[in-house]
C-alpha cells in the first residue's frame, strides 16, 4: 500500500509540475516517479506490465513540456 499511494503522489506532483510549465520540476518529479514504481515492482507491489505502462505514461506527460 505504501508503495502505490507513493507512486500516485508522484504522479500527481509530476502532472501539477508539467501544469504549471516548470520543466526542472517536472524533470525531477519524473525521476522520482520511476524510482518509486521501480521499487513498487521490485517489492512485487505493482506488476511489471503496469509499472512500465506507468513510466510510459510519465515520459508521455512530461514530453508535453
Amino acid at each position: 500500500r505504501r508503495f502505490t499511494s507513493a507512486v500516485k503522489t508522484h504522479f500527481r506532483h509530476l502532472s501539477d509540475a508539467v501544469g504549471a510549465g516548470d520543466a526542472e520540476g517536472a524533470e525531477t518529479a519524473r525521476k522520482r516517479l520511476i524510482s518509486t514504481i521501480d521499487r513498487a515492482v521490485q517489492h512485487r507491489a505493482l506488476h511489471r506490465n503496469s509499472g512500465a505502462r506507468k513510466k510510459a505514461r510519465a515520459a508521455r506527460l512530461r514530453a508535453e513540456l
